[in-house]
């Protein structure tokens, strides 16, 4: 398995409604995340129009240190109207149902990461052989999660093993992670984890990312 371009150990995807539920911003929790030991940040806006969205990845990237990558979920239009505007963004993750991945990394360009969601065998073997260049590819659902409504069915730790040994990209585990599943993911050959919840959602998402870290083996932040 080849190494991802950024580092996704512990790899933050916002949802917006569950940090204003804690009476946050998504730029507020994504600071408090990172100095907890976020190693990457997604910004997912499912529910948002295009100019929020594309505030929303500014804010983000404006209190974001370099070391950490910035996604961009879903919308190609949002990461090129960032970069065009002088955003740091470091690319596109984007799923089965979305532009296809050879579209994406045109409109995007070879320097940009891309990420791609798959939970298949065939999925996998596909994201390999795209001649487009797909860096990482996240796998789901570990656990049942509410997140994400058209979430596959869970995979469970054996489940997602198996699939990680099929892909010949770095995979990142995606759905209900907890602080606990990530020695077994790590175990399993992931490139990292993808928590929304357990950061979003959290009382103390610095508390929270620095628990994900710290399974995950990183040193206290």
């Amino acid at each position: 398995m080849t190494q991802a371009p950024v580092d996704l150990s512990v790899y933050l995807v916002t949802d917006a409604a569950q940090c204003r539920a804690r009476g946050r911003g998504v730029a507020e929790t994504v600071v408090a995340a990172v100095a907890g030991g976020v190693t990457a940040v997604q910004i997912r806006e499912k529910h948002t129009d295009g100019g929020d969205f594309l505030r929303t990845v500014a804010a983000v990237a404006a209190v974001l240190p370099e070391r950490v990558a910035l996604i961009v979920n879903d919308r190609v239009d949002v990461f090129l109207a960032a970069r065009s505007a002088g955003v740091r963004v470091t690319g596109v993750h984007v799923g089965q149902s979305d532009l296809p991945a050879a579209a994406v990394r045109e409109l995007i360009g070879q320097d940009a990461v891309l990420g791609l969601s798959a939970a298949t065998p065939g999925e996998l073997r596909a994201a390999a052989e795209d001649p487009a260049g797909v860096h990482h590819v996240g796998i789901g659902a570990l656990h049942a999660t509410r997140t994400k409504q058209d979430a596959p069915p869970s995979l469970g730790h054996d489940g997602f093993a198996r699939l990680v040994r099929l892909s010949a990209l770095p995979a990142v585990a995606i759905g209900g992670v907890t602080p606990a599943d990530l020695p077994l993911l790590r175990e399993a050959g992931a490139a990292g984890a993808a928590v929304v919840s357990g950061i979003c959602a959290a009382e103390d998402p610095r508390a929270s990312a620095r628990a994900y870290a710290l399974a995950w083996g990183r040193s206290p932040v």
